[in-house]
Order: C-alpha cells, then sequence, then structure tokens
C-alpha cells in the first residue's frame, strides 16, 4: 500500500485511524454545514471510513496523512454488527461552542477560583490565633491557590490575580480583549470569597480581624517600604507564574504548586511589612465587605508595578525564543 493523501475532491475523511478502509458506493459527499448523519454497513475494525462521491467505488489506498473532515465530526462504531454512524454537527453548534468555551467559561472559571481562594485565604487570617503568627494564613493562601490552579488552571489559565492576568497579557498568554473580563471576574470572586468569609465567622473575630483585610500599613512613613515590598514580592509570584505556566522553556507539571509555594513564601517573608497581598482582588473583596479603605491603592500599584517589571523582563531577557522580542538570532 502507499501512503500519500487521496485524490483531492474524491474523498472525505472521517473519524480517526482504523485498520481498515471501507468504500461507500454511491454515498452523497459528506460536506456542507447542516447536520446529517449516514448510516452505513461495513466491516469497521476501527473508527474510520472513507466517503466517496457518486460513482466512486474503489477503495483508496490506506493513507498516513489525511486531512481531518471536521474536529467537530462524530464517528460511532458497532464492532459486531459492524454498523457505523458518522455524524457533523450543524456550524451553528459548533461556533456556540466555541464561543462559550473560549469567552464565558474561562471568565466563569476565574470567579469560582477566586472566590475559593480568597474565601479561604479570608477565612485563615479571621480564624487565626495568636500562636500562629503568619503560618496559618501562608499555608492557607498557598495551598488553596496551588489547589484551585491545579484543578481549574487548564480552562483559563489559573490567574486568579488581576497582576496575574496583566502579566500574562504581557507575555502573550492572554490575550488584550480577555484581560478586562478576567478582571471583573477576579474581583466578583474577590468580593463573594470575603462575603463567604463573613457569612461563616463569629462576628466579633470577622471584626477583630478587619474582615481579613489589610491593615498592616498604619502611618505614612510605612508607605513607600509596603510599595516596595508589594513590588518585589508580586514579582517572585508572577515570575513563578510566567516562567512555570507560560514560557514553553521552562514549562513544567509542578508550577501548580510552585506558584502556592512562592506566595507561602511572600507572605512569611514580607506579611510584617506590607501585609504580603501581591492580589488586588484580595484586597479587593475584604476592603469592599469589612469598607476598610485605608492605603488600599498600595495593593494595586505594587502588584500592577510588578506585572509590569515581569513583562518587560520576559519579553526582552529571560524568555524564550517565541516570547522574547530582541537578541534572536543564532
Amino acid at each position: 500500500m502507499t501512503s500519500g493523501p487521496p485524490p483531492t475532491g474524491l474523498y472525505c475523511f472521517l473519524g480517526t485511524l482504523g485498520s481498515v478502509w471501507s468504500p461507500l458506493k454511491g454515498a452523497e459527499p459528506v460536506s456542507g454545514l447542516a447536520a446529517r448523519v449516514l448510516e452505513i454497513r461495513v466491516s469497521c475494525p476501527g473508527q474510520q471510513v472513507w466517503v466517496s462521491q457518486p460513482g466512486q467505488d474503489r477503495v483508496p489506498p490506506r493513507v498516513i496523512s489525511a486531512p481531518m473532515f471536521t474536529e467537530a465530526a462524530v464517528s460511532m462504531c458497532d464492532l459486531e454488527s459492524g454498523s457505523v454512524k458518522v455524524k457533523e454537527p450543524s456550524n451553528r453548534g459548533r461556533w456556540h461552542g466555541c464561543w462559550y468555551e473560549r469567552l464565558v467559561q474561562p471568565c466563569l472559571v476565574e470567579l469560582l477560583g477566586s472566590a475559593l481562594f480568597i474565601f479561604i485565604g479570608c477565612l485563615s487570617v479571621i480564624e487565626n490565633g495568636p500562636d500562629t503568627g503568619r503560618l496559618q494564613p501562608a499555608l492557607a493562601h498557598g495551598l488553596a491557590l496551588g489547589l484551585v490552579i491545579a484543578t481549574l488552571g487548564n480552562i483559563s489559565g489559573g490567574h486568579f490575580n488581576p497582576a496575574v492576568s496583566l502579566a500574562a497579557m504581557l507575555v502573550g498568554g492572554l490575550k488584550l480583549t480577555m484581560l478586562f473580563p478576567y478582571w471583573i471576574s477576579q474581583l466578583c470572586g474577590g468580593l463573594i470569597g470575603a462575603t463567604l468569609a463573613k457569612a461563616v465567622s463569629p462576628e466579633d473575630r470577622f471584626w477583630n480581624a478587619t474582615g481579613a483585610a489589610f491593615v498592616t500599613v498604619q502611618e505614612s512613613e510605612q508607605v513607600a517600604g509596603a510599595v516596595v515590598a508589594e513590588v518585589i514580592l508580586t514579582t517572585l509570584l508572577v515570575l513563578t507564574v510566567c516562567m512555570g505556566a507560560i514560557n514553553e522553556k521552562t514549562l513544567g507539571p509542578l508550577a501548580p504548586f510552585c506558584i502556592g509555594f512562592s506566595v507561602t513564601v511572600d507572605i512569611l517573608a514580607g506579611g510584617a511589612v506590607s501585609g504580603a497581598c501581591m492580589n488586588p482582588a484580595r484586597a479587593f473583596g475584604p476592603a469592599m465587605v469589612a469598607n476598610h479603605w485605608d492605603y488600599h491603592w498600595i495593593y494595586w500599584l505594587g502588584p500592577l508595578l510588578a506585572s509590569l517589571l515581569v513583562g518587560v523582563l520576559i519579553r526582552f531577557f529571560i524568555g524564550d525564543a517565541k516570547i522574547r522580542l530582541i537578541l534572536k538570532g543564532r
């Protein structure tokens, strides 16, 4: 048998590669956008059939590389009866599926993941005992983030943080048109998570912790140090995300837990300086629920500046050839 594609216009390729090529004498060419079902009787140990045009009755040679008819084609084979049913969904159904999975589903996942992560984070602060210090919030935030990224990251990218989304957009991991929908989803998720944390917490503990809002900065003399700390701490987090989950040269299966571990390290190291927010959505939700806005802008400025810094570092210096904008020559 020879390899190579069949004659142009004579055959349509359906399903996945099987071991038998079966002719359908007089079959209607499977083309166009309307849904249709062809039921045929063939010997079918695999899930592949060739559909010939009217008048064509020869079996094409086995082909190694053949053009796929459609990604949405559905092929089913009953091995006992040899009945094959091939259905091509309508173009309308394919379009709606793509639209939902590309535009709506990622935003819903960002909202869900942000709500879960920020609920756990806020609750860990509200219920934090005096003996544990920063260890309980650090572990809770880091483990929760790693888990939601591992669970939901393949749908949306697993950002759950406006600063991460900005950096991902800058290095090519997110389309510009999706940046603001992601931000809105993350902020709404933060608000939901903080509201749920308030709902399940005793009122006295909630207000003693100021609803898990960031209260580390109390005086203007602390502002400069807090901003710088937020920039540096967020740089570590965002760099871990971009290099571990976007940059092809450094991709790794442990990225979700490395990202969570970076959050734990940041909180342990910088919690006393700025609160180690690193996430505007984490700051926004509790601030809204507890109505505490003192120095809130720090937790937007620092993380977003860090995102810009990481974008420059990766695009110009440490990204792989696909991402880097300069010095691509051999």
